[in-house]
């Protein structure tokens, strides 16, 4: 037996996924033969820094009576897996990077879903992994690759990864074992066999080749698609949009205009458009390709529609936000699913809804003692109980006085700043409109993430954009302004503490202001 080599598989999955499982069916398959089969497992390690990877060697013989078993390893080895199993795309990405996934001998099972990174989504600026370039080096690196979105097919199941993975194994071939002790392997759970039989299934086809894309299995589980905002006005606003602006800009200026409505009322939806208008007016002037005018839509949107406490309690208070956190538990339409939400309100939450006569002297106060985040209190509200749901329905309802406090105030005040700079910016040289256009993505976050965010932001006005705009220059000075501007903005978004924005102005010879 010692000249028999095993097949060796190698798991990858992150909590709640169902790995251990999985991992138990293939050995239950494996024993129903008598074949010879061990697995290991290392924990991986919360808050999706890292996954759970389980490890199993199948022999293609049967166990004798009287002849020695062979000796098995308990950890994989680079270079010598034959099938690597990752549920999720970066998960597949990090077992190549880490020679688990190898040209010459592995088949990499994959889904193609991204659950994204601590690192992904901690960034400033978009900081999401490229996800054709993670396929693509996925592809290159594997002998074969068997990959499809298999969390979608779980959740159109009604089931979980680990079954749908199950069936692309099984359909992979490289296993000594029949479909069919897989099947009963599942059945002989129990419990939900149907649901994963329906994932299993799905999986086994898209092994096989037959299945080219996705299809939902189970209708009554099919992800339900969100109803548009409809209105007669909204529609006039639509209308508007298709007359006014350029086609490019259509997908993200309707967006936007749905969002804003959405956020506040109509009229809110009236003022995106008009604010955009002398945007695009300037680049049409300047013969632009409306790029500016496109962005400058993109995170206007963004911005008018900033996260408040009453933003928060509308969001979680919806049907589809119900029924996701129901999916996500794996709860049926008849079974009761609690769901507490953790909210930590401060001082700069409450100051946002007092008008700013009240919430300016508090903050400045707060700000002179030190005491700006002293005062967050931890909340925990059970939203699936009466009481809970309509205090947050009723912080919701409060969209009415949002116009009449501090933060509304500062934050139009510093849009239209940044809109007029724009303008002035696309007439000057269109290259430089275009950087003070992207300055936008620098508005994000809550709390003291939003200050330091408004801060950089301030900053870079102060210093870069409105020294050059007072100024009367030809357009190779406005395009060398582009330049530094583009430098500062990837060093602000890159540190959002300010401290290689500081590094950077100062390289390019601008003042360097103490952080605030």
């Amino acid at each position: 037996m010692s000249d028999v080599r095993p097949v060796t598989v190698l798991i990858s999955a992150l909590g709640g996924e169902g790995g251990g499982l999985m991992t138990d069916w293939i050995l239950a398959a494996a024993r129903e033969h008598n074949l010879v089969c061990q697995a290991t497992s290392v924990p991986g390690v919360a808050q999706r820094t890292g996954a759970t990877t389980y490890y199993i060697e199948v022999f293609n013989q049967k166990l004798e009576p009287g002849k020695p078993e062979p000796v098995m390893a308990l950890y994989p080895q680079a270079g010598d897996i034959d099938m690597m199993v990752a549920s999720e795309l970066a998960e597949a990405s990090r077992a190549c990077q880490n020679g688990f996934v190898t040209p010459d001998r592995t088949t990499l099972i994959t889904s193609t879903h991204r659950f994204y990174l601590l690192d992904e989504k901690m960034g400033m600026a978009d900081s999401r992994l490229d996800v054709e370039r993670l396929e693509n080096a996925a592809r290159k690196m594997a002998k074969h690759v068997v990959a499809a979105d298999f969390a979608r097919a779980a959740r159109d199941a009604g089931t979980v990864i680990n079954a749908v993975l199950l069936g692309a194994i099984a359909g992979a071939g490289l296993l000594p074992m029949p479909v069919e002790s897989f099947e009963r392997a599942i059945k002989g759970e129990g419990k939900g066999a149907e649901a994963s039989l329906r994932g299993f299934y799905y999986g086994l086809s898209v092994a096989r080749g037959e299945v080219v894309e996705l299809q939902p299995r189970v209708r009554a589980f099919a992800p339900k698609a969100e109803a548009p905002i409809v209105s007669d006005t909204l529609e006039t606003l639509r209308d508007r949009i298709v007359r006014d602006f350029p086609p490019m800009t259509h997908e993200i200026v309707m967006e936007g205009t749905a969002r804003t409505f959405d956020y506040q009322d109509i009229d809110y939806a009236r003022l995106y458009l008009d604010r955009l208008g002398p945007v695009l007016a300037a680049e049409r002037a300047a013969k632009g390709d409306f790029v500016t005018t496109r962005e400058t839509a993109r995170y206007l949107a963004l911005w008018m529609a900033y996260e408040d406490v009453i933003r928060v309690a509308q969001i979680k208070t919806r049907l589809e936000r119900v029924e996701r956190a129901r999916g996500g538990a794996g709860g049926k339409p008849e079974q009761t699913v609690i769901i507490t939400e953790f909210l930590k309100p401060g001082l700069d939450e409450f100051c946002s809804l007092l008008p700013s006569f009240a919430a300016r002297p508090l903050l400045a106060w707060a700000d002179r003692t030190g005491r700006r985040d002293s005062f967050n209190v931890g909340l925990h509200l059970r939203t699936s109980t009466i009481f809970g749901f309509i205090m947050l329905r009723a912080m919701a309802g409060m969209k009415f006085w949002r116009r009449r406090g501090h933060r509304f105030s500062v934050e139009q005040a510093l849009m239209t700043r940044w809109l007029a700079a724009v303008e002035a910016a696309t007439t000057r040289e269109p290259s430089l409109g275009r950087e003070v256009a992207e300055c936008g993505r620098l508005i994000k976050g809550y709390s003291d993430t939003h200050r330091r965010a408004q801060r950089n932001f301030i900053r870079l006005m102060d210093t870069v954009v409105d020294p050059a705009l007072a100024t009367s220059n030809g357009a190779d000075y406005y395009m060398n302004v582009a330049a530094a501007l583009a430098t500062a903005r990837k060093a602000a978004l890159a540190d959002p503490e300010g401290d290689a924005l500081n590094t950077t102005l100062a390289k390019l010879n601008y003042p360097v202001a103490a952080n605030g």
